[in-house]
């Protein structure tokens, strides 16, 4: 990509640093040279975050001042450069579709798709006008192939996919880059942050399948169950990400752990009815 003045670093924007994906890649790029803006939804994280020697605009998928506040500060920080957006904030709401309340859906949805739509529609006219940039999207292997209990998270990381291909074939020849990281299971605290979410809309006390909830989804989320099966520290994520926005020719998708390999295999080879009985089973 094209080089920031003589002297300068080199900055990026990680949203959702207060813990796992994006607290890894803060410190994995910072550690590179980087000049890092890492970004936080509370307050409190962010001031946790400049402790440790970062620059920390709040940003809030959900509040769209954070959004123009934060990125403003990180542009008056740099003389209007930003070299590098990595959107990975992200959380989920578990319960199973027919007990989703609609409500639930449009929330989540402004917090993993509308809000980086929205801080990456502000971010490309700063990248087109230096002719260079990245834009790298974190998604998931839940964007590849559906698991039950997780619908509202899956239709976020499916909407990722789709926008993020259209905007990288409507960015060829810019300069700008587009990418997705599309991890499989990654140490972090997605499962207990999704907890407060699924108290608040999930009536699973008085829905059809209450018992499935009860033998499969409670445990799951209020038992402390060790690592998943493949399951890989964030630095693997840290890793594609460098490669995201430092090779001259970054790829348009990075896989990351097993699961996502073997998923995005088995939805271009296998009959739905077959890769459906498979994913029942997950």
């Amino acid at each position: 990509m094209t080089s920031p003045k003589a002297g300068a670093q080199r900055a990026i924007l990680i949203t959702g640093c207060s813990s796992g994906i994006g607290y890894d890649a803060a410190h994995g790029l910072k550690a590179r040279g980087w000049r890092v803006f890492a970004a936080c939804r509370k307050e409190e994280d962010c001031v946790r975050m400049q402790a440790e020697g970062f620059e920390s605009p709040r940003i809030d998928y959900a509040d769209e001042a954070s959004m123009a506040a934060g990125l403003t500060e990180v542009l008056d920080a740099t003389d209007g450069r930003l070299d590098a957006l990595f959107n990975n904030g992200a959380y989920a709401c578990p319960g199973l579709v027919e007990d989703l309340p609609t409500g639930a859906l449009r929330e989540i949805f402004e917090a993993n798709l509308f809000g980086w739509h929205d801080l990456t529609r502000r971010v490309i006219p700063v990248m087109r006008a230096q002719k260079a940039g990245r834009i790298v999207q974190c998604s998931s292997v839940l964007g590849l192939v559906t698991l039950p209990w997780r619908g509202a998270y899956n239709a976020t990381k499916f909407a990722v996919e789709g926008l993020t291909d259209t905007m990288r074939i409507e960015l060829r020849g810019t300069g700008i880059h587009v990418s997705l990281i599309e991890p499989g299971p990654v140490t972090s605290r997605i499962r207990q942050n999704s907890i407060p979410h699924f108290e608040r809309w999930i009536d699973w006390e008085n829905s059809a399948r209450e018992a499935d909830y009860r033998a499969g989804l409670q445990k799951r989320l209020y038992s402390e169950t060790g690592p998943d099966t493949f399951e890989l520290p964030p630095a693997a994520v840290t890793r594609k990400l460098i490669h995201a926005v430092e090779a001259r020719r970054p790829r348009a998708r990075y896989a990351v752990t097993v699961p996502t390999h073997v998923m995005g295999a088995a939805r271009r080879i296998l009959p739905t009815r077959a890769l459906d009985w498979i994913l029942s089973k997950a």
